[in-house]
Formats: C-alpha cells, structure tokens, sequence
C-alpha cells in the first residue's frame, strides 16, 4: 500500500490537484483511516475547499474505458 503524508500534492483522475492537510480516524470507527485533503483550485464551493475520503477510497483503483488508473496520483513529495 502506499503511503501518504501531509503536505504531499495528488493528481485525482478528473485532472484536479489536491494538498494532503491531515490524516485522521473516524470515530465511529477507530480502525477507519480517513484522508483530509484540501483542493487547489477554485470552485463552487470556494478556493480550498476541504475534503474527506477513505484511505482505502483514496488509494483505490478506477476502471475508466477499460483501463485500470489510480484514483489519485502522487505529483509532489
């Protein structure tokens, strides 16, 4: 599995770029790892706006066309 740190940028599969700000646990379940990213664009909910995944959604895997693509990529360390 890959490793995720804060302060690394990902590419998601929709060509939008995003800066890792935090990882986090849910506390419904503590085993749940969530990813907290924030997006650096802007967009209709403003510029930054923050978000939540999965770690397990996060580093998943897209079928698009038939062909298997990271649903985000690591652009900077």
């Amino acid at each position: 599995m890959r490793e995720i740190k804060v302060g690394q940028k990902y590419r998601h599969f929709k060509d939008k770029n995003y800066e890792i700000i935090a990882l986090a646990r849910d506390c419904e379940d503590a085993n749940q790892k969530i990813v907290v990213y924030k997006a650096l664009y802007d967009s209709e909910f403003g510029f930054g706006q923050i978000w939540t995944r999965t770690l397990e959604d996060f580093l998943g895997i897209k079928e698009i066309n038939g062909q298997k693509i990271q649903r985000f990529k690591l652009i900077e360390n």
